[in-house]
């Protein structure tokens, strides 16, 4: 049987409206998207979800046709959410709708599995834009972060990337983590992963980051973490 997602973007006359699932762990985010979507008569809201855990059930129960999720969720890590939901629900495409540094996350996302990358402090206009760009199969990013991307591809090349994309994206969260305070112990426990495992993380960072010491990776985390959030 034909999947009824694939039977419309095939049949653009169609009128039915294109379902829209929103996950951010914010209320008023959700609730403020939901009005902004509900605006234009050819999409609809089909459900808001606070973490990962709620978005499955209810993407199991309404099949949406595109999902739109902040990476900062409480249960895990939006990046990590796109990658699961690449295997569970690869017909659902998937905005990223996030306050982090499209420099540093966008592409991250979109090898994710996402179909574009939007910053929350973008136009209200941009987020329409993106989701109908997205429905027609299309991928989305801002013209500046479009720009971005092919000087990285073109830094990649030569040697020249920042040292902190070199990091995996999970290196990333903990890195992430460590820059917000938190002692190996509770990144292990938030993470699921045992002390081991992050003890090894924070020494490929040092590696990767050309650092000499833990303190000076706590450091460099808590600065860019701080930088992230005068943004």
């Amino acid at each position: 049987m034909k999947n009824p997602r694939a039977a419309r973007q095939e049949n653009p006359s169609t009128h039915a409206a294109r379902h829209i699932l929103i996950v951010d762990d914010h209320p008023i985010m959700r609730l403020g998207l939901a009005q902004l979507i509900s605006t234009e008569k050819d999409l609809e809201v089909c459900g808001q979800a606070g973490n990962v855990e709620e978005a499955v059930a209810m993407i199991a129960n309404g099949q949406p046709d595109l999902l739109i999720t902040d990476l900062a969720l409480p249960d895990k890590h939006g990046l990590e959410f796109v990658k699961d939901l690449q295997v569970s629900h690869p017909h659902c495409a998937i905005l990223v709708l996030s306050m982090h540094d499209e420099s540093l996350y966008a592409e991250r996302a979109l090898r994710a599995g996402a179909r574009g990358y939007l910053m929350k402090k973008s136009a209200p206009d941009h987020l329409i834009k993106a989701v109908r760009q997205i429905l027609k199969g299309g991928i989305y990013l801002s013209e500046a972060m479009a720009g971005c991307m092919l000087e990285i591809f073109r830094r990649q090349g030569t040697g020249g990337a920042p040292l902190i994309q070199s990091l995996t994206d999970r290196e990333l969260e903990v890195f992430q983590l460590i820059g917000a305070g938190k002692s190996s112990r509770e990144i292990a426990g938030q993470l699921h992963l045992s002390m081991r495992t992050v003890d090894a993380h924070r020494a490929h960072m040092k590696e990767k980051l050309q650092l000499t010491s833990g303190t000076e990776l706590v450091r460099h985390a808590v600065s860019w973490v701080e930088g992230l959030g005068r943004e």
